[in-house]
């Protein structure tokens, strides 16, 4: 059984945290459209791993891999938006604070661009491993 307890004296609530059941996921529905509205509108590299993933996506859809493959050829396509946002969103913020340059700022930021690198290198050696060979076989049969 749980109790509830009142918050502490000294934290008040959050008043943006007041919606709960359905009205709650729908406005977290919209927010995170909005979100994902703003990438593509304003994020230039979040565009080009979009138009990377649109190419990539029907591949990891057609071509003759086990589902467990397939899954991580689309998973790892999704890790790169993921981590995308998540740098924008880390970008946002720190430009938020201030846009003088600061040691500490640029920091934040690439270690969110180096987050995108490691997920983009994921995708790459997940691709080359489990799309590459059956795509040298496919190209093998059809012209050899």
């Amino acid at each position: 059984m749980f109790i509830d307890h009142p918050p502490p004296r000294d934290k008040q609530p959050n008043p943006y945290k007041g919606n709960r059941g359905v009205m709650r996921a729908w406005r977290a529905l919209k927010y995170s459209l909005s979100g994902f509205k703003f990438a593509v509108f304003e994020e230039s590299a979040f565009r080009q791993e979009l138009a990377l993933a649109a190419l990539l996506l029907p591949a990891a859809i057609f071509l003759p891999v086990t589902a467990v493959e397939r899954v991580l050829l689309i998973g790892s396509m999704l890790l790169v938006l993921i981590i995308e946002l998540v740098n924008s969103s880390i970008e946002a913020a720190i430009d938020r604070i201030s846009l003088e340059r600061h040691e500490l700022s640029k920091r934040a930021k690439d270690f969110g661009s180096a987050a995108v690198l490691v997920a983009l290198g994921l995708c790459l050696l997940t691709w080359a491993s489990l799309a590459g060979p059956v795509i040298v076989d496919l190209v093998r049969t059809a012209f050899f």
